[in-house]
């Protein structure tokens, strides 16, 4: 199997290090009746890449809601996990895939981008394309299509990619979509001054439990 490798996020240092937010802002709505919200959920807070310390990760389970012990990681009871350089870089739960987190256990996760908004996405893709254009994580875009945030070498700001949408094929084999909204802390619209708490992630997602691809959260 080749081994899977990622893009490297060093280039990230100065995005939480060096950022935060206006308390002016407009955030988007993200309440339905259907998803669940997820609001500043902790990674790895405290430590930055000038320690020279690698970013514990953490895994998450749509099923529950909640984090999972990092001992259980060869099992099927977490989807994604947050890794890397301020757990910025999101990963599904495949037993198959060399370098991710869940490489050796039983989950059969994946995920396939779709470029279209949360509320619009209502069918997951088909196995076919599961298969064909599915990729094991994502994190910063720097121009490969595959990521949920851009960073500005300029400004050092992680800013979110509107409009895209995560299927999720979870480690038992269902399907999920997600929005990732926010890694700083209180999901700001805008960020734009120094020394914000980070990382701290905002996202929205839905689970379909009864096995089918039916995505619709209208």
């Amino acid at each position: 199997m080749k081994k899977i490798t990622y893009l490297s996020l060093s280039l990230l240092v100065a995005a939480v290090l060096f950022t935060s937010c206006t308390k002016e802002e407009i955030k988007p709505e993200l309440e339905d009746t259907k998803s669940t919200v997820i609001k500043d959920l902790p990674g790895d807070v405290g430590n930055t890449v000038a320690s020279g310390k690698e970013f514990e990760p953490f895994y998450f389970s749509l099923k529950t809601r909640t984090k999972v012990d990092p001992a259980k990681k060869l099992t099927t009871e977490w989807d994604i996990a947050f890794t890397k350089e301020y757990n910025s870089l999101v990963v599904a739960n495949n037993g198959t895939k060399q370098g991710t987190p869940g490489y050796g256990g039983n989950g059969v996760g994946a995920v396939v981008i779709v470029e279209k908004p949360y509320n619009q996405v209502t069918q997951a893709p088909s196995a076919a394309e599961f298969e064909n254009k599915q990729i094991p994580g994502f994190g910063w875009d720097a121009g490969n299509g595959v990521g949920w945030f851009f960073y500005d070498l300029k400004t050092h700001i992680a800013v979110p990619i509107k409009n895209r949408t995560f299927v999720i094929r979870t480690a038992e084999g269902k399907y999920a979509k997600l929005e990732m909204v926010s890694m700083y802390k209180g999901a700001p619209a805008t960020v734009s001054d120094l020394n914000w708490p980070a990382p701290y992630f905002t996202f929205r997602f839905f689970l379909q439990e009864d096995g089918s691809g039916n995505l619709n959260t209208k």
